[in-house]
C-alpha cells in the first residue's frame, strides 16, 4: 500500500523533509494535494479521529500522523533510515528537532512579527531579525553540525553511525535553503564547514536522490517557502 502524504501545493515546505525519506527509499507514495489539490488536506482533517495541527501530516492505513520529525522517525524504521539502536535512534530524532527549530528560525528571519503579515509590511523588522540570523543563529547551528559529523565515532560522514539516515537528508535540504536564501552568506562563510557542505554533495549525487532532483516533483525554491530569497535580507 503507498503512503500518502498531505502537504501544500505549490512550495517544497515542511513536506519536502518528507519527500526526500519516501524518495531515497524509493517508496510508494502519493502526494495527495497535487494530485487532488489542497482542499484533500481540510477534508481529511475534517474527518480524522486524530487530526493533525497542520501539515505535513501522513496516512499509512489507517494511522494519520503530523510533524515532520514525528513523522520521519516513523518512516525511519520503516524504510531503513534510521538506527537499529534505541540510544541513537534519539539521537537521531533530536538531531532532526534541531533541523525543525533552525527551518523555523529561518522562515522568521522574513516574517518575524508573523505569517500573518505580508513580507513588505515588516521590512525594517525582517531587516533586524534577519541580520541576526546571519551572524549568530546560522553560524551557531552549523558549527553543531560540523561538530557532529566531526566526532562521529564511526568517522563516517554521516550525522549518526556509519549509514544513510533521515537526518542527513534533512541537513541536506536545510544547506539548500541556505544556499537558495543567503546565496552572499553562504558564499562567504561556507568554507568553515567542510563537513557539512560534503554531507550535502554526498547526498545530492544519491542515485534516487538525484533523480528526484532532476525530476519535476522537486520544485524549485520561491518566496512563498519557508526559506526565501530576498537580497536586502541576505549581505
Amino acid at each position: 500500500m503507498a503512503y500518502e502524504l498531505y502537504y501544500w501545493t505549490g512550495i517544497q515546505g515542511r513536506g519536502e523533509y518528507i519527500r526526500l525519506a519516501l524518495e531515497e527509499a524509493g517508496a510508494p507514495y502519493h502526494d495527495m494535494a497535487r494530485e487532488q489539490g489542497d482542499g484533500v488536506i481540510e477534508a481529511l482533517t475534517k474527518k480524522a479521529q486524530t487530526p493533525s495541527f497542520a501539515p505535513p501530516f501522513l496516512k499509512d492505513g489507517d494511522l494519520i500522523l503530523g510533524q515532520a520529525s514525528a513523522i520521519l522517525l516513523y518512516l525511519g524504521d520503516r524504510l531503513d533510515l534510521a538506527p537499529k539502536d534505541p540510544r541513537l535512534r534519539l539521537w537521531t530524532l533530536q538531531i532532526q528537532l534541531t533541523i525543525a527549530d533552525l527551518v523555523t528560525e529561518g522562515h522568521d528571519a522574513h516574517h518575524p512579527l508573523g505569517a500573518d503579515f505580508y513580507y513588505e509590511d515588516q521590512k525594517p523588522e525582517s531587516r533586524r531579525r534577519a541580520a541576526d540570523f546571519r551572524r549568530q543563529r546560522v553560524p551557531k547551528f552549523l558549527d553543531w553540525f560540523e561538530t557532529i559529523l566531526a566526532r562521529n565515532p564511526r568517522g563516517s560522514a554521516h550525522l549518526v553511525g556509519a549509514r544513510l539516515s533521515y537526518a542527513d537528508l534533512s541537513l541536506f535540504q536545510i544547506v539548500e535553503g541556505l544556499d537558495y536564501a543567503f546565496p552572499k552568506l553562504m558564499a562567504r562563510i561556507g568554507g568553515d564547514y567542510p563537513k557539512v557542505r560534503a554531507l550535502h554533495d554526498a547526498v545530492a549525487e544519491r542515485p534516487n536522490i538525484k533523480a528526484y532532483l532532476q525530476s519535476e516533483r522537486r520544485l524549485p525554491g520561491n518566496e512563498d517557502d519557508l526559506f526565501r530569497h530576498y537580497p536586502e535580507l541576505d549581505a
